[in-house]
């Protein structure tokens, strides 16, 4: 398959049409209605300085189906012994930043880079971007942040200061899915760390389709400060 050159357009190609590993196209920018477009299409950037922006749609796709979120017995008492405050969309320049910063196995350097802390910040003023931190002490001590649009979560990247705190921000975003109806949270690619909390591989065909009827729902846009704790009370 060839890999496609983008253009000024915000339009991508079919994701079917990616290469074995995913990747399907390179060049474009990170505008808002380009990355948006990308959600939308199953599609993705990941790419390091140096390089141009590359564009992938991997198959098969890692997912978390929130019913299937593995609670180890560790991390429930955790969250029985109130270590950590859960915050939506506090501190989403701080949390961008911090898993910017945060050690990868595959070696130095992040995928994070500046741009992509500029783009996804413009998408969190525009209600679509949005962190869950856990606190501890005033002090931020882990979150993760992603994307959503009609009734889909896609994870971007986590970190963690103190042991579980990513944990327990993902737990959060379960639980306000679950809440919310959202079907799955979008993790990309495989990795062992999310296989053992429950997140598993389905087909990129499968993937699409379950996106395709989640994107009809309407898109909770705008600031979850207020609105993801109420609905998680609620539950």
């Amino acid at each position: 398959m060839p890999i496609f050159a983008l253009t000024g357009e915000p339009v991508f190609p079919p994701p079917q049409l990616a290469e074995e590993d995913g990747l399907l196209a390179v060049g474009g920018d990170l505008r808002p209605e380009r990355l948006l477009e990308a959600y939308r299409a199953g599609i993705f950037p990941w790419y390091s300085d140096g390089q141009p922006i590359l564009w992938w749609s991997p198959d098969p796709r890692l997912v978390l189906f929130p019913g299937e979120f593995h609670r180890s017995r560790s991390l429930r008492k955790t969250g029985k012994r109130g270590i950590f405050e859960v915050r939506f969309d506090t501190a989403f320049t701080a949390v961008i930043a911090a898993c910017a910063r945060a050690p990868r196995s595959y070696g130095e350097g992040t995928w994070i880079t500046r741009a992509m802390r500029s783009a996804y910040t413009r998408l969190h003023r525009l209600g679509y971007a949005h962190s869950v931190e856990c606190w501890h002490d005033g002090a931020l001590a882990g979150g993760l942040y992603g994307i959503s649009l009609g009734s889909c979560f896609f994870g971007e990247s986590m970190f963690a200061h103190m042991t579980d705190a990513s944990k327990m921000a993902l737990s959060a975003l379960v639980d306000l899915c679950r809440a919310w109806a959202f079907e799955f949270i979008d993790c990309q690619v495989t990795n062992e760390h999310l296989l053992s909390l429950g997140a598993r591989e389905i087909p990129r065909s499968d993937f699409l389709e379950r996106l395709r009827r989640n994107l009809e729902r309407p898109t909770r846009q705008g600031c979850w400060r207020d609105a993801a704790p109420a609905a998680l009370a609620g539950s």
